[in-house]
């Protein structure tokens, strides 16, 4: 079992003296990643299904990253999630190139369709059309990460006669991770990428996710290029050895605790207490 962090760029960590403690006291203890999430913006009003109160902060993903991996050295970097329906795929190919360089390969790029609908419409971007977007944006980043000389014309996006450099340090680009239960995530997680992220879930919930994957697998083709399915979960319950190994018996991969939110007090002892249980596995 991996163990990774969630929270590194939000809350109390979106200070960067606490973020930049917090990150080097993971490293220290043997946590293998560490994950931001992402809102550019939330409704205010707070109105469901927002998953914080507008005046949270959170600080964009690929500047705190950049930030953390200046101050690390091998501790691996993940967007949980970045909402690329929201972005355009050329830049956003860019910023996770350029993240992917300053970190030495060590960046995850989690990616979700994303659900507040508040937040499209301030960014003046069709909610219906979040999926669609989500999966051309797939095939523009990875064309402009690999082909030698990228092109592309799809429904959202064209060009041609361009480059982009540098490209990312991993060769082919970072491992795409989808996040999100519904259908269309489950079916792009194992049609399109190197993982999937499922956010604050039980062990019954997990199980069942799982076993729609597995049924997926046979269901949707899966490039060989992709490899097997890594499965990564933040937990929905306190993170002990008992939870470790039940979510371990199904076969997850990676468990992504979220840190605390409102104290560097609070973060620093689930780092000690979840580094213990790494020490012992």
């Amino acid at each position: 079992m991996k163990f990774g962090l969630f929270g590194i760029g939000s809350g109390i960590c979106a200070q960067p003296a606490v973020s930049k403690a917090a990150a080097q006291a993971a490293e220290a203890r043997g946590f293998e990643s560490l994950w931001t999430g992402e809102h550019v913006v939330l409704p205010d009003p707070r109105e469901a299904p927002s998953p914080a109160p507008p005046e949270f902060p959170m600080l964009h993903p690929s500047t705190s990253l950049a930030f953390l991996a200046g101050v690390t050295e091998t501790v691996k970097l993940g967007t949980g999630i970045v909402l690329i329906a929201q972005r355009n795929p050329v830049v956003l190919a860019k910023e996770m190139a350029s993240l992917d360089v300053v970190s030495s390969g060590r960046l995850l790029l989690g990616i979700g369709a994303g659900y507040l609908h508040q937040e499209f419409d301030a960014l003046g971007i069709p909610f219906a059309e979040r999926g669609a977007r989500t999966d051309e944006a797939i095939e523009v980043m990875r064309a402009l990460w690999m082909q030698d000389k990228p092109a592309f014309d799809g429904r959202f996006t064209q060009f041609s006669n361009i480059d982009a450099q540098p490209r990312p340090a991993q060769p082919g680009g970072p491992p795409i991770v989808v996040g999100g239960t519904s259908e269309a995530a489950l079916k792009r997680a194992v049609r399109s990428a190197q993982g999937w992220y499922g956010f604050a879930l039980n062990v019954e919930q997990t199980g069942q996710v799982l076993e729609r994957l597995r049924q997926l697998a046979d269901e949707v083709e899966r490039p060989a290029a992709l490899g097997p399915l890594e499965v990564s979960v933040t937990p929905a319950l306190r993170t002990d050895a008992g939870v470790v190994d039940q979510f371990a018996g199904l076969g997850v991969h990676r468990l992504i605790p979220m840190m605390p939110q409102d104290s560097e007090q609070a973060v620093q002892g689930q780092i000690d207490e979840l580094g213990g249980l790494i020490a012992a596995s």
